[in-house]
């Protein structure tokens, strides 16, 4: 079946009631047929239900679906996008070990990688997405996982896929991608050697700003990687679970890792009602994507001759330094775009005169947002960082949402005859 077949049908056998709409299992806990029945569940020796932190009916509904979009062998549904990113790292590292990640990155999993994990004992190393020759001398033995963004937000660089990952194989270093942008439809990050996929499903995935939550997705050869000395941690028993080894009882290791060790210990278990408001949204996702990206590319084209703007980022314009690298590997490049106007308080002014667009932080809603990173998502980053991480002061970011794209042009328009 193809793509859009899938995200209606994939995964949801029908209860008893035949209920067409997946249903929302809001519990917290089920019952067990008895004691032996709640033993061999705990002990992993048969499947089925066990508490809702550990998993749910309308979430696995979600989990199957966006496995099978991205080509994954399975997935892990989190309790939002930043949850998604810590575990698939969390998942990899010891007190010690370090990570590589892009210099093109979203603000969070900057501050995350380099602030948080350090209180854990985590450094992390920058790369350049675009020229990956880099990771070479990065790696070493401690290195545990390469970060990058399929598209990065809000810098929307796309990376070089093939090198990144060929190094990566080079020196069995687990790759994960952040997916959130392009969503499924754009790219397939395992289908170019990814190993790991994340999102903020909160994004396209929910489609309309109304419910928070993450997902992981593990490529079906990502267990290669897992099985070498580098992650010894998935080939020694867990004593938790009386000796289990992960790369011999599961063909999922890594997702069955982060649902039965992280998920159960530090609980950043999504709401079955939100797993059932994703699953809506991934039924008609196929649908907005392309709508969402012919809208940005027209709003990109108008701001690209306007006489204020210094630059505009968006993949599939024509003079972007990443169209070679957009069209060799993106089907959609999604509705995100970036401008720069000359400075900081130019920016502050032209966001406070639009009307149709919102001051939102949230991104890929069907109503379109405009944010200014540098002082709201990449605040926390100095001058420096930010320029490094593709942010100039005076740069707008912009989520194109479902409305008439002429209207969002006239709206930009007065926007800047007000600034003057």
């Amino acid at each position: 079946m193809k793509d859009a077949t899938l995200a209606l049908h994939y995964g949801y056998d029908k209860d008893f009631q035949k209920t067409m709409q997946v249903p929302i299992y809001m519990t917290t806990a089920y019952e067990y047929e008895d004691t032996d029945h709640a033993a061999r569940l705990f002990n992993l020796e048969e499947e089925g239900n066990i508490y809702t932190r550990i998993g749910n009916p309308t979430t696995r509904v979600f989990e199957k679906r966006i496995a099978v979009l991205e080509r994954g062998v399975d997935a892990l549904a989190t309790a939002s996008g930043m949850a998604a990113i810590f575990y698939s790292i969390a998942n990899l590292v010891k007190s010690g070990d370090n990570i590589i990640i892009s210099t093109k990155l979203y603000g969070g999993s900057i501050t995350l990688s380099t602030q948080t994990l350090k209180q854990f004992g985590i450094t992390a190393k920058y790369f350049d997405p675009q020229n990956p020759q880099t990771l070479e001398k990065l790696i070493d033995k401690n290195t545990k996982a390469i970060l990058f963004e399929s598209i990065a937000n809000p810098a929307l660089t796309v990376p070089d896929f093939e090198q990144i990952v060929k190094i990566a194989n080079e020196k069995n270093v687990i790759t994960i991608c952040d997916n959130t942008l392009a969503t499924p439809y754009g790219v397939k990050p395992i289908e170019l050697g990814v190993d790991i996929t994340v999102h903020s499903a909160t994004k396209y995935i929910g489609g309309n700003g109304s419910a928070v939550g993450g997902c992981i997705i593990e490529a079906p050869f990502a267990k290669n990687k897992l099985k070498t000395k580098r992650y010894e941690h998935f080939n020694t028993p867990d004593k938790s679970y009386h000796g289990l080894v992960y790369t011999e009882k599961f063909d999922n290791p890594f997702i069955a890792r982060a649902r039965l060790a992280l998920l159960r210990d530090y609980g950043a278990v999504i709401s079955p009602f939100n797993s059932w408001l994703l699953i809506n949204g991934l039924e008609t996702l196929h649908l907005r994507i392309e709508r969402h990206s012919n809208s940005a590319l027209k709003v990109a084209e108008f701001l690209n001759k306007h006489p204020k703007v210094k630059k505009v980022n968006y993949p599939f314009l024509e003079n972007d330094e990443n169209y070679k690298m957009a069209k060799k590997y993106l089907k959609y490049a999604g509705g995100i775009l970036s401008f720069e106007l000359e400075s900081y308080e130019e920016a502050k002014k032209f966001i406070k005169n639009l009307t149709i667009f919102s001051l939102v932080t949230n991104i890929a809603d069907s109503k379109s947002l405009a944010t200014h990173p540098a002082s709201t998502t990449h605040q926390q980053l100095s001058r420096e960082e930010l320029k490094a991480a593709g942010v100039p002061e005076g740069l707008i970011r912009l989520s194109i949402g479902l409305e008439d794209v002429e209207d969002l042009i006239k709206d930009l328009e007065e926007a800047f005859e007000k600034i003057g």
